[in-house]
This record gives C-alpha cells, sequence and structure tokens, in this order.
C-alpha cells in the first residue's frame, strides 16, 4: 500500500482509530440500553431521541471501520474487543430516568469529543495523516451536536 504514509504511520493511525470504534460501540450500546430500559416523565420524548442519536452513531461506526480498512488494517469486530478498546465504561441494564440517564450521556460524549481532539493532534502530528484527522474532525461536530441536544433537556442547576 502506498498511500503517502509510512507502515509505522498507518499503524499508528488504525490503533487511535480502533481506541475511537471502541468507544463509539460502547457508547452506542449505552444509548440502545436507555432507549429500553428508560422510565420517567419524558419516556416518550426522549426514548424517540435516543433512537436518531442511536442511529447516528451507527452510520459514524460503519465510517469509523471502514476508515480502519482504508489506511490498510483490520477493524476489530468483537464485543470483547471494543471494550478493551474503549475508555467509556459501560452499563448494565436497569430502569433508569431520564434525568441520569442525560446526565451519562453528556458526560461521555464531552469524554470522547476531548480525546477526539487528542487524537487529531497525535495523527496530524506524529503520524502526518491529515485524512483521518479530517475524518476525526467530523465526528467531533457530530458528538458536539449530540452533547449540546442533550444539555438542552437538563434543567439549568
Amino acid at each position: 500500500m502506498n498511500i503517502g504514509l509510512s507502515e509505522s504511520s498507518r499503524n499508528g493511525v488504525i490503533e487511535v482509530l480502533k481506541g475511537v470504534l471502541g468507544n463509539q460501540h460502547v457508547l452506542y450500546i449505552k444509548k440502545r440500553n436507555f432507549h429500553w430500559n428508560l422510565i420517567g416523565e419524558r419516556f416518550h420524548t426522549l426514548h424517540v431521541f435516543y433512537e436518531q442519536q442511536y442511529e447516528a452513531l451507527a452510520t459514524a461506526i460503519d465510517s469509523t471501520a471502514e476508515r480502519i480498512r482504508m489506511v490498510g488494517g483490520v477493524s476489530p469486530g468483537s464485543m470483547k474487543e471494543f471494550l478493551g478498546l474503549a475508555s467509556l465504561k459501560d452499563v448494565e441494564g436497569s430502569l433508569a430516568e431520564g434525568e441520569v440517564t442525560i446526565e451519562a450521556l453528556v458526560k461521555d460524549h464531552e469524554q470522547v469529543i476531548r480525546e477526539l481532539r487528542e487524537a487529531i493532534g497525535k495523527v496530524e502530528e506524529e503520524y502526518g495523516d491529515v485524512g483521518t484527522a479530517d475524518f476525526l474532525t467530523g465526528l467531533i461536530q457530530a458528538h458536539e451536536e449530540m452533547a449540546w441536544m442533550l444539555r438542552s433537556f437538563l434543567r439549568e442547576k
């Protein structure tokens, strides 16, 4: 493969992308969990909203896995791999109030945004991959929008 990146740079980029993919899967499953087990006053609104968000994450997951393949890697494909790669923590299924789920998801999105900012610097400066940096920038924008929408459900504290 000759795409203007050394094998070692491509391998570094692949490892960064695998971490991103791990977090995407944990967040996707967490949103599905909350979608299924939500209780409280805003059940219907949040139930529909979480479905929209996890569907958007499913598209991002596919794009990330394909990006790994584009730079010459093999995408992880098991939950065990995703959990090992992720910095986000999963949660077991249980009934949860809307406010609790919103706060947990905002926290996760904000963590992902911070980690993506670091990843962009790494892939661009350390590995010279502006294409992946651009891809990750798009992911940040999507997570910023999701976090903003989630925060809009919270009362001012």
